[in-house]
């Protein structure tokens, strides 16, 4: 993105196979600095009959009147291009190689008219030449201002004595935070590393103009990204000339782009007034009173007043387009009188060590050897250790002092002097400049060395598993598949991303927390958030009517990490989907919980059960209105993390429940104990739930259930709880969850339930299913503490037996 015009080649080919037109070649064109070539493939699909003129769309005749001599190159080169790549439906009408000779010779838009062909005039009217040019002149010169700003606040921050602190940008409650922001924050963090200046003094002016930083530069970034991917594809796609584009006349791609322009054009100017109270903060620190009067007033906020409305006051877009590319050359000539002023505040103080290049400091350490004996230099003793500037920061400076006084040595500071300093790195921030590549290059070059983080890291919520880990984790996989395939499952395996259609729609208010994936190829993926939304997918994809599967793999949740809670960790599935005699899958599920639970020998632990039908009879009964069941059980799925009047304030304040309703809710939600003592409870005469249809079923269900656990002698360790939701969607009748009652405070340790409908929605065909998955990480921590638990045991035994034996 932040290839220089300058680098462009003298002969840019178009037409070729694989071959795509950039916005740093357009600059080029504009400028003269390259002339475009026909590949010889492209010749073969233009057509040699004799010209027959057209009338000038009326859009492009429009502008053609306010385009300068580069403009007017530019749209000519984006023409140029389009009508290479043209292609019809039509066999006898096509792009006349005259047009094309005569754009390529001339570069004038002015020249190709009138066009020759009616597919010639239709490509004009559909690709908005003259917009998309514009709009490639402003891409090529805002793409590598994103990195030279970051680099000038940088240098700012040494020169005002700026707190680094400004660039910790934290995560919101939900541990999210804007990625570009973070990107800023941490690639400045990365240039002042190692400086003794930033947070020297400074004070609350300079902490809250560069707190602005990371959140500006983040959006300025975001907006440059933006346009720069329309621009790409409007100067490359190709046309297919039909009846459909026959009649288009550009104005939806010109508006697309006056869109993303202005949104980039808001950036600049805010990006552009802490530009000028950066400068502003930096002249502050001169001594010399009359220098530093000039140096604030060097620039002025004034001379943003009413250049924003001038761009977007004009429905015209070219009008619009040539508003923004001027206000984004005056945001260059700011930050570049920005960098002269933090230059010339480094420069003039003395307590500051300045960068020296390579040679210089081998010649700086030769003449500094201490004398002959051991004897330092006169007056060495006495010399005061002056501050260091960051090792970003360091390089930064010398290549701008490098280009603003031809390696020569830097002379006294004046006004002058730094203006002309300005004068040059603004022409030296221009695209045409050879050294903007390599400046960019090189700051570019120093984030990515990342030496405020040498010592390496994970990011949060997730952990590695060292030797001592994976034995314990391989013995709990050994027993967990052994239980699996005992009770006759088969592995699966789905990819760890699926289409972002899949997974939406799934998980309630938890589907805030899915990872999703930067758009590739033109699909919209997402990291999947459980393994029973991919199961039920491959049920439906393959058509399959009955299946018992297990599959054990990592997911994926963008959740605020805390103890036993990750963003990514493993979950092992145990699911059976099909059709079979009433309740036995579920108690063959729930059979199968506790079996592993008690071959793990974790220590005691609770499954806590109730149905879905139930809960909704309950909500019924409480008289909350059916449209909101689902975001209501999502703040009673809260009960085992906050109290009943932490819930009651959401349900009554948030979701619009009234106190009456949240009170009754309440009363019923305590319901808890054994099984068969609850369900008898429930069912006893002038129960409200034997009035309400749905739980009346709901009751049959759990009765079989209940007896077949019983039987089983698997009942102990089950708990009827009627404050159990899981806020997943797309449960439909059992559900339940295993609690660790262990000293380790790790929460749920097991969840599932009956899903009749997941399937359904992905074939139309309904195939019931249930299942339950294990969270294996907090199990892994049970695990852990009690290995850990075990070698403390005996260590203090073979302690206690050396002290008493002989």
């Amino acid at each position: 993105m932040a290839s220089s015009a300058a680098a462009a080649a003298a002969t840019v080919m178009l037409g070729g196979k694989g071959s795509a037109l950039s916005p740093a070649a357009v600059y080029a064109f504009s400028l003269g600095l390259a002339a475009p070539g026909i590949d010889p493939s492209a010749h073969k699909s233009l057509s040699t009959r004799a010209p027959s003129p057209q009338e000038t769309p009326a859009r492009l005749a429009a502008a053609l009147a306010a385009l300068a001599p580069a403009e007017s190159r530019a749209a000519a080169a984006v023409l140029l291009n389009k009508l290479v790549l043209t292609s019809s439906d039509s066999a006898s009408a096509l792009v006349t190689a005259a047009t094309v000779a005569r754009l390529a010779d001339s570069l004038d838009l002015a020249a190709a008219l009138p066009l020759a062909s009616r597919d010639e005039a239709a490509v004009a009217a559909a690709t908005a030449p003259v917009a998309v040019a514009l709009a490639a002149l402003i891409d090529c010169c805002a793409a590598p201002l994103a990195r030279v700003a970051d680099a000038v606040a940088a240098l700012s921050c040494e020169a005002a004595r700026g707190d680094a602190a400004a660039f910790d940008v934290p995560a919101s409650g939900d541990g999210l935070c804007a990625k570009d922001e973070a990107d800023v924050a941490a690639d400045i963090k990365v240039l002042v590393f190692g400086s003794k200046l930033v947070g020297a003094a400074g004070g609350v002016p300079a902490a809250a103009t560069f707190a602005k930083v990371p959140a500006l530069n983040g959006i300025f970034r975001q907006a440059v990204r933006a346009l720069h991917v329309l621009v790409r594809i409007e100067l490359n796609a190709p046309v297919k000339l039909g009846k459909r584009d026959a009649g288009e006349t550009g104005e939806g791609k010109e508006e697309a782009l006056v869109v993303l322009a202005t949104q980039l054009a808001r950036a600049v100017q805010a990006l552009s007034k802490l530009s000028i109270a950066r400068a502003r903060l930096c002249a502050e620190s001169i001594a010399d009173a009359e220098l530093r009067e000039k140096l604030t007033g060097g620039v002025s906020v004034d001379d943003l007043k009413g250049m924003l409305d001038n761009v977007l006051i004009d429905s015209d877009a070219v009008s619009v387009l040539k508003g923004v590319y001027n206000h984004l050359l005056k945001f260059r000539d700011f930050l570049a009188w920005e960098a002269a002023v933090a230059m010339a505040v480094i420069e003039a103080d003395s307590s500051i060590e300045k960068p020296q290049a390579a040679v210089e400091n081998e010649a700086a350490s030769v003449t500094e050897k201490p004398l002959a004996g051991g004897d330092k230099a006169k007056g060495d003793k006495k010399s005061k250790k002056k501050k260091t500037l960051g090792k970003g920061t360091s390089a930064v400076l010398m290549l701008l002092r490098d280009h603003v006084t031809n390696g020569s040595t830097v002379a006294a500071m004046n006004s002058a002097s730094v203006a002309e300093w300005a004068t040059s790195l603004s022409l030296l921030f221009d695209p045409k400049c050879p050294g903007l590549e390599s400046l960019v290059e090189k700051v570019k070059e120093i984030v990515e060395s990342n030496e405020v983080r040498r010592l390496p890291k994970i990011p949060k919520g997730t952990r590695d598993f060292g030797k001592e880990q994976m034995a314990i984790r391989e013995r709990a996989f050994s027993i967990i598949t052994s239980v699996f395939k005992m009770h006759g499952a088969t592995a699966l395996d789905t990819p760890v991303f699926e289409l972002r259609e899949t997974l939406m729609g799934k998980y309630g208010e938890d589907s805030k927390l899915i990872y999703d994936l930067a758009d590739q190829g033109g699909e919209l993926c997402s990291l999947r958030y459980d393994l029973t939304v991919p199961f039920a997918r491959y049920v439906a994809m393959n058509s399959i009517s009955a299946l018992k599967r297990y599959q054990i793999a990592k997911v994926y949740r963008r959740d605020n990490p805390s103890k036993g809670r990750y963003r990514e960790f493993y979950q092992c599935d145990f699911d059976i989907a099909g059709v079979y005699e009433p309740m036995e899958p579920d108690f063959e599920v729930i059979k199968v919980l506790t079996e592993l639970l008690n071959q793990l020998d974790i220590g005691t632990y609770e499954i806590k059960l109730n149905h879905r039908k139930l809960l909704d009879g309950m909500l019924e009964i409480c008289g909350v209105p059916p449209q909101k069941f689902r975001t209501v059980c999502s703040s009673i799925d809260k009960l085992d993390k906050q109290t009943f009047e932490q819930v009651k304030k959401e349900l009554v304040d948030e979701k619009g429940i009234s106190n009456e309703t949240a009170d009754e809710i309440g009363n019923l939600v305590k319901t808890r104990g054994p099984p068969l003592e609850v369900l008898m409870e429930l069912r006893k005469e002038g129960s409200k739930f034997m009035n309400n249809v749905g739980s009346v079923a709901a009751l049959n269900e759990l009765e079989i259930l209940f007896k077949a656990l019983d039987k089983a002698n698997a009942i102990s360790k089950i708990t009827f709880d009627l404050s159990l939701a899981r806020g997943l969607d797309y449960y439909t009748g059992v559900i339940y969850e295993a609690v660790f009652k262990g000293a380790a405070q790790v929460g749920s340790i097991a969840a599932g339930g009956r899903y009749d409908n997941l399937v359904g929605m992905f074939s139309g065909k309904q195939i019931p299913a249930v299942g339950v998955s294990l969270g294996i990480e907090r199990v892994f921590a049970i695990m852990e503490q009690q290995e850990k638990e075990r070698n403390e045991r005996q260590r203090c035994w073979c302690q206690f037996w050396e002290r008493t034996l002989p």
